[in-house]
């Protein structure tokens, strides 16, 4: 039996929810519950599922984070590098391209544009691969490898990891419009 592979970019995650939706930094309860990330997924395809968390740790080790991530079932994946270096985004790359060689089914958790290529060569109609992201802020490039079987995943909707509704505006598909939460 296949795994699914969650590969969470928490940084691009954090500075989008920072950055787009608050314009501030999130206060831990505005944070994703992580573990219910991993029940969607295990939920949703219905299938053992591994989640890999990566951290940038070129300036210490956030050990209460960390051991809240194993707590909750995740493998945290500490990294370091120089100031320069994107050492997240360079080891999810790695390991998106280490998971083209196995048939394992794949989530990423960004909206990142950087791993385009690498999430390309995973959509060949064998496995199944998915972005979960804000839809509004994921990059457009995913859209491309939609019709190629690639599935889009809202982080706030579909996986209901957060405790609260954030301030977004997003478009409502016409059957999901619910006229009661305007009135």
């Amino acid at each position: 039996m296949a795994t699914t592979y969650l590969l969470v970019d928490g940084e691009n995650i954090d500075a989008t929810l920072g950055n787009s939706i608050f314009g501030r930094r999130p206060t831990p309860d505005e944070r994703p519950r992580w573990d219910r990330l991993l029940t969607f997924a295990r939920e949703r395809w219905e299938q053992e599922t591994q989640g890999l968390f990566f951290l940038n740790a070129s300036t210490g080790l956030p050990m209460a984070f960390v051991q809240a991530l194993r707590a909750l079932g995740y493998t945290a994946i500490p990294l370091s590098g120089s100031p320069e270096q994107k050492v997240v985004d360079i080891a999810i790359q790695r390991t998106l391209d280490a998971l083209a060689e196995r048939d394992d089914d794949v989530m990423l958790v960004s909206h990142d544009g950087d791993f385009l290529e690498s999430v390309e060569r995973l959509v060949d109609g064998e496995r199944r691969v998915g972005i979960i992201a804000f839809d509004e802020f994921r990059n457009a490039g995913f859209s491309a490898l939609k019709h190629q079987g690639l599935e889009f995943f809202d982080l706030e909707h579909d996986t209901h990891a957060f405790n609260t509704t954030l301030p977004r505006l997003r478009i409502i598909p016409i059957e999901e419009f619910d006229p009661a939460l305007f009135l």
